[in-house]
């Protein structure tokens, strides 16, 4: 065999070339072009004129490192994170929030236009303005610090950089909780004056792998998980997990709020960060919040908005989309403990949640009975399993009607991979009136979206909401409705704001 021809390239590495910034990418990166030739240089701003370095050269593109700002954009700020361009964190803090709505709303737009196939025009008088927050700072309530060591051999906690697995330490993250800080500092110190050691990815020892968390921003709570390479074999919750547990434990029960304090297994060579054996060495269980009027109750393996501000928002947004006048029978998909399930269950006739986690269908089962909620059945499974199964069968663990069938609203909020086919296929059966969707991935959302037309459903409505201050990412939220009859059509009237 001939060897491989080497790619034709315009510009070498490590070659230095003056841009101008004139639009934005999917991940919040600038984009310049010389002579038709597009470069791509992270924390650029749409607007500034910089000195860029050739990193990856290609052959009608390429990626480059910022070096100086020549002449800086109207749109460009200071990052308030001193870490901020090392950080794999937050890509848009060098930008205006207002900038930063902007480029999300067009992000959505130009992600259904051009990957779904819909008319621009149209998107454009169906979409409303993004949801922005009032104070884009502190707003997570979940935080996963890695544990590792430096150069000289320091314990560090922090997050990884971009595209890698090195640990930038953090002091301070503007969009965490205040309370990471010392909680951080806590088992940090008790790690040193115990010689326990960080896990190291490469050899597969060490001690302490991660430190998970989560915060109930209206309860208070704070709950800390310890994600430990723990081997001995014992494990309950009068076993010392590490040595001097109890001191640790007195240190971090201290912290105001503080109602949780457990550790997760995980001995496996992965980048998943949870183990899924939990034991909890002080408190509770789990900690509470409340969205949507709701009671939740939130387990170190729970799927729960990390901006739980926003996603009030989100969720309201998409109730009012479904409709629901105190009738209707709703399903939904990847429903993880049941945060929009049983927002809608207020206000429809029966909700049927579905969710492949076992963890959170049991959160979900306890939060509608915490919640005095008898109108919700939970099915644990792939929802490009169930559903099929369901509509197969005429019904699914003793549940069998034909408004569950055919119901009137399915809500699908699935993760970043979008539906899976089946399950696109399936819900087209069903025939729903309406279909709310939600997404985390506006590429994958308009692939579906296209599928759900073509299908006969219209795309009436859409509104992107800022659920990742500072980062590239955006939720968003649409109706369809089915397209039938006038007689048999149900309309959602929904106006833009303008």
């Amino acid at each position: 065999m001939g060897s491989k021809k080497k790619e034709d390239v315009r510009y070498s590495k490590d070659e230095l070339l003056t841009v101008n910034i004139t639009d934005i990418g999917n991940d919040g990166e600038g984009i310049g072009k010389i002579d038709g030739y597009t470069l791509f240089i992270k924390d650029a701003v749409i607007g500034d004129t910089v000195s860029a370095k050739i990193m990856k050269a290609k052959k009608n593109y390429a990626y480059a490192h910022l070096e100086k700002v020549i002449e800086p954009s109207e749109f460009r700020q200071e990052a308030k994170c001193p870490i901020a361009r090392q950080c794999g964190g937050c890509q848009l803090q060098n930008m205006t929030y207002e900038r930063q709505l902007q480029f999300k709303q067009n992000k959505v737009r130009n992600n259904i236009v051009r990957l779904g196939g819909f008319d621009g025009d149209f998107i454009d008088s169906i979409t409303e303005p993004i949801i922005g927050m009032d104070e884009p700072w502190r707003y997570r309530n979940k935080a996963q610090y890695p544990i590792g060591i430096d150069k000289s051999g320091k314990l560090v906690a922090g997050y990884y950089a971009g595209r890698t697995h090195s640990i930038i330490p953090v002091d301070d993250c503007y969009i965490g909780i205040k309370e990471n800080k010392a909680i951080l500092d806590i088992v940090l110190k008790h790690m040193e004056e115990n010689g326990i050691k960080a896990y190291d990815e490469a050899s597969g020892k060490g001690l302490v792998r991660h430190v998970l968390i989560r915060k109930g921003f209206t309860s208070g709570q704070i709950m800390v998980c310890l994600v430990i390479n723990y081997r001995d074999g014992k494990k309950d919750k009068n076993v010392d997990y590490f040595p001097n547990q109890k001191k640790i434990v007195d240190s971090l029960s201290k912290i105001p709020g503080m109602t949780s304090i457990s550790v997760s297994i995980n001995t496996e060579k992965t980048n998943v960060i949870m183990g899924y054996e939990i034991h909890t060495i002080w408190g509770r269980d789990t900690i509470s919040d409340t969205l949507c009027g709701l009671d939740f109750e939130i387990s170190p393996l729970s799927f729960y908005q990390v901006n739980p501000v926003q996603a009030q928002k989100l969720y309201e947004q998409a109730i009012s989309y479904a409709g629901l006048s105190g009738k209707e029978t709703v399903w939904d998909l990847y429903c993880g403990i049941g945060t929009i399930t049983l927002s809608m269950a207020k206000t429809a006739g029966h909700v049927f949640g579905v969710e492949i986690i076992p963890d959170a269908i049991e959160d979900a089962k306890r939060n509608a009975k915490r919640n005095g909620l008898s109108n919700a059945d939970f099915f644990c499974g792939k929802a490009e399993e169930v559903l099929p199964e369901f509509y197969k069968n005429g019904g699914y663990d003793g549940v069998s009607s034909n408004e569950a069938l055919h119901p009137d609203v399915i809500v699908v909020d699935p993760p970043r991979k979008g539906c899976d086919e089946k399950c696109l296929e399936t819900m087209l059966k069903m025939q729903p009136d309406r279909i709310v969707y939600v997404s985390c991935d506006s590429a994958t959302l308009a692939r579906d979206l296209r599928i759900l037309a073509d299908g006969g459903y219209e795309l009436k409505a859409v509104r992107a909401c800022d659920m990742f201050s500072w980062s590239g990412h955006v939720e968003t939220v649409c109706l369809l409705s089915k397209l039938k009859d006038a007689k048999q059509h149900v309309e959602i009237e929904v106006s833009p704001e303008k």
